[in-house]
């Protein structure tokens, strides 16, 4: 029993002696993705939505390469195997919104302004959309609660068509709520 002990106590001190070489200390581990700069159209898709929600002083989302992750799941399935057809959002854990547009290549930006353009649509006042308008894409965008956004895009075979989804963490659009 003795002996673990002491095997033990020289592998701590085998392991905080390489902590210094030569009275020098080892660098610092690389940079973590918190640092690492985001691909073009992850920040693409986040600085359309942090405008909007700047907009409406709703503060900024951050990108959750976990949601990224499962909306690209999504979003490949919908082209492949659904004929790139929208997907039901209904039974998802998180926020989502979507956009099918054909005769163009969608860029994030454009998905994103699409959705937003949905602003004229909704009265703050009574909390609702004008009309028989709709508004609730908007309001996902600049909900206050939701923190986190991750996106993906498939072109489709269908002519030059986009699929974009887009999911928010916590979702929002919750009734009887302001998005802000």
């Amino acid at each position: 029993m003795a002996n673990i002990f002491f095997l033990q106590f020289l592998l701590l001190i085998s392991a905080s002696s390489l902590t210094h070489i030569s009275g020098q200390s080892v660098p610092p581990p690389p940079p973590t993705a918190a640092t690492t700069p985001l691909p073009r159209a992850a920040q693409e898709f986040l600085d359309a939505h942090n405008k909007a929600r700047a907009e409406v002083g709703v503060g900024p989302l951050t990108w959750s390469p976990m949601l990224a992750k499962e909306t690209s799941l999504l979003v490949r399935f919908q082209r492949d195997k659904q004929n790139c057809s929208f997907a039901n959002l209904t039974s998802e854990k998180y926020g989502g919104n979507q956009l099918w547009a054909s005769g163009m290549v969608v860029t994030p930006r454009m998905a994103v302004d699409s959705w937003v353009a949905e602003k004229k649509s909704y009265n703050y006042a009574n909390n609702s959309c004008t009309g028989d308008d709709k508004c609730g894409v908007y309001t996902q965008v600049v909900w206050k609660k939701s923190m986190e956004l991750g996106c993906a895009q498939a072109t489709c075979s269908k002519g030059p068509a986009t699929l974009t989804i887009c999911f928010y963490n916590p979702p929002g659009n919750v009734i009887g709520e302001k998005p802000y």
